[in-house]
């Protein structure tokens, strides 16, 4: 069954490290609660998108290996350097959540609508699909956020999907660019009253209403930041509830 509603988990974790390297990873309880708002039965089928990082092999070996001994039946789906499934509205309908990972959102949002990903991704969330992410993969479905697409020095983005019409600031306590940057756009209007997450903390929204943040640890925060009639800029603490 789908979504009751079109469902957004917008994201700074995903998956935790082991201690095998870089690629250890392990799927964090953030896709239990996708898989549960999406109404999956026992095996959830999970599809990930990796055109943030061009589609990596790397990346798409790590991603398998993490779900591998779990219930979720996991498929993905690449661009680079052509599409490996014959009909991909098809595919990304049938599955019940789209992960879609980390990297240059600027360039993630431009390769999907030269493909005409993001028409059938909007269809998808319409249709109750849960689509989720971490990092470029929380950014892109809001107005815009603070990026690296264009270089070590974080730059304001606005060329996102827009259907949260929110900005987005991801990684919120782990980069020192990230507060004071997302402070900026907010106060010069850059960007709309903007959602923020630390490391280890996701934003449930239904429809476009913010429900929940959650987190896979302790000690982290969900923020607002909106600007005030007279131009300041406030941040309030949105508190998770932590995930079993």
């Amino acid at each position: 069954m789908p979504a009751s509603e079109p469902t957004i988990i917008a994201t700074s974790m995903g998956f935790s490290r082991g201690d095998r390297g870089p690629y250890d990873m392990r799927p964090s309880p953030v896709f239990d609660l996708a898989a549960e708002l999406a109404e999956a039965g026992p095996h959830p089928r999970v599809c990930y998108l990796g055109q943030a990082v061009g589609d990596q092999p790397t990346s798409l070996t790590a991603v398998y290996s993490a779900f591998a001994a779990t219930r979720f039946r996991l498929s993905h789906l690449a661009l680079f350097p052509m599409p490996n499934v014959d009909d991909v509205r098809a595919h990304l309908l049938d599955q019940d959540v789209i992960w879609v990972g980390g990297g240059s959102v600027a360039n993630l949002v431009a390769v999907w609508r030269v493909h005409g990903l993001d028409e059938i991704l909007h269809e998808c969330w319409q249709a109750g699909v849960v689509l989720a992410g971490v990092s470029a993969g929380s950014i892109c479905w809001h107005v815009g956020g603070a990026t690296d697409s264009f270089g070590p020095r974080l730059r304001g983005f606005t060329d996102g999907l827009g259907w949260l019409p929110y900005g987005n600031g991801v990684h919120y306590d782990s980069e020192g660019q990230r507060r004071p940057l997302m402070h900026e756009l907010v106060g010069d209007e850059t960007l709309p009253t903007s959602h923020c997450t630390d490391d280890g903390v996701g934003l449930v929204y239904r429809g476009t209403r913010l429900v929940e943040a959650v987190a896979d640890r302790e000690g982290v925060s969900a923020y607002e930041v909106s600007r005030g009639v007279d131009g300041s800029v406030r941040e309030a603490v949105i508190a998770p509830r932590l995930l079993g």
